[in-house]
């Protein structure tokens, strides 16, 4: 059996994410330098009853649109590379020969399935907030986004893939990673064997073209439509509180840093030196942009809630957040227009980025604390 070595997406943000809910405590602190606003009838304490009548609805219905369009997304990715798998078995998993008799039919799967993926990013990463700031529902972002391979104990998936030749590949890493680094020709060791990564068949092996090992992608592509599947039932179910939405701002906002670290050690910064093996089919900044964008989101809902007990605070937060947003964004849209930033920027930015974040999250966690709202761990 070939073993996988796979480095998986580096943003290890789930191994200290929920360390982070106590350390947002003692940035409760900065907060109150940074925030409190308001005499004492500003800050006085709304009747307890306040928190459990908040109307959480429209994070329930931004959540389930966001898994729904997940699911279908994954169920296009495994259509098509069950067709994949059908090609190549019909050529014996002889890829010089499927690539001959099968080349152009390959190549339209692969760039269909590339288009896919494509959409299922920005469909996962805009409501990842909610996904991997909850603790009911952290684990579909770890087997789904963020895990790591079993390299890494700490931080691995909880799945391994059962392969068509009843082969295991014991915890290979996150769906989207080797979705991804299938499609993208960026991992060998899920790509096929013996026959040149050529598959457009202009007779040159290219930077984006891979043709991957069958059995390896038809098994990732299952497992990945069964866990956006599962995730979407999941999130049907779901009603979010108070406490949820409190604790997944405290959560995710604060991982600028390590996102940025991402970005920096990707082809949109590194190019050939880099050492991310994910993150080419779209800039990390576009990632970055759309987790702040469900954070935002929920924190517009939840913010009547907190101005209930300082509307001063509660702006004062909204706005900060707003700020970050546009921070990233106006990155973001500078790079597709051509800008090329150099690792010591991304540095800086991200350091930059991750000021605002850290007190944007202790502001947040000393409201809840003065709602007297327990953020979870």
């Amino acid at each position: 059996m070939r073993i996988a070595f796979i480095d998986h997406r580096k943003d290890q943000r789930k191994s200290a994410a929920w360390a982070r809910v106590i350390a947002s405590l003692a940035l409760a602190a900065v907060a109150a330098g940074l925030g409190a606003c308001g005499g004492d009838d500003d800050q006085a304490s709304p009747p307890a009853s306040s928190a459990a009548q908040t109307d959480l609805a429209a994070i329930k219905r931004y959540l389930t649109e966001h898994s729904t369009e997940l699911a279908s997304r994954a169920e296009e990715l495994k259509v098509l590379g069950e067709r994949y798998y059908e090609l190549a078995g019909s050529s014996g998993f002889d890829y010089d020969a499927l690539m001959r008799d099968h080349g152009a039919e390959v190549a339209r799967l692969l760039e269909r399935s590339k288009r896919a993926f494509e959409r299922a990013n920005p469909a996962y990463e805009e409501m990842e907030g909610i996904v991997a700031g909850v603790p009911r529902l952290a684990q579909y972002d770890v087997d789904i986004d963020a895990g790591g391979d079993s390299s890494d104990p700490e931080n691995a998936v909880s799945f391994s893939l059962e392969l068509p030749n009843g082969e295991t590949l014991k915890q290979p890493g996150n769906a989207f990673f080797v979705t991804e680094t299938s499609l993208f020709g960026t991992n060998p060791e899920l790509l096929a064997e013996g026959v040149e990564q050529d598959v457009d068949l202009d007779g040159r092996e290219e930077f984006g073209e891979g043709i991957p090992d069958a059995g390896i992608y038809v098994a990732t592509v299952r497992k990945f439509d069964e866990l956006a599947d599962s995730l979407d039932a999941d999130a049907q179910e779901f009603e979010p509180t108070p406490s949820d939405a409190l604790t997944a701002i405290t959560v995710m906002t604060p991982t600028m840093s390590e996102y940025f670290e991402a970005w920096k050690n990707s082809r949109f910064i590194a190019g050939e030196d880099a050492t991310e093996l994910g993150f080419v089919a779209t800039s990390r900044l576009s990632d970055i942009a759309d987790i702040l964008e469900g954070i935002r989101f929920t924190y517009a809902e939840v913010g009547p809630l907190i101005a209930e007990e300082s509307a001063a605070q509660a702006e004062q937060t909204g706005q900060a957040l707003a700020g970050l947003l546009r921070f990233v964004e106006q990155l973001r849209d500078r790079e597709r227009a051509g800008r090329e930033y150099t690792a010591e920027e991304a540095d800086t930015l991200g350091s930059e980025a991750q000021r605002q974040a850290e007190a944007i999250a202790g502001q947040v966690t000393q409201a809840a604390t003065r709602l007297g709202i327990e953020l979870q761990a």
